[in-house]
């Protein structure tokens, strides 16, 4: 069994692809930079660690322009 759970992830995130997205970024700052937010982790990768993360409510999605298409264009 995984933890955190794909059901559990989806109240926090609703989309699959915009939790993937989430996490992948987040294991990549937490790879270069640390700067944990739980004081404590169940899992040992960042991804895991990301998803964690997820799961408690420390990280959301930044709701953004429709008319954007890319970052640099804000």
């Amino acid at each position: 069994m995984l933890y955190p759970s794909v059901d559990s992830l989806k109240t926090q995130i609703d989309s699959k692809y915009s939790l993937v997205s989430v996490a992948s970024k987040r294991a990549r700052q937490l790879q270069e930079e640390g700067g944990e937010r739980l004081t404590s982790y169940v899992s040992h990768k960042q991804v895991g660690r990301a998803l964690e993360e997820v799961a408690a409510g420390e990280l959301t999605i930044q709701s953004s322009s429709d008319s954007v298409v890319y970052e640099d264009e804000v």
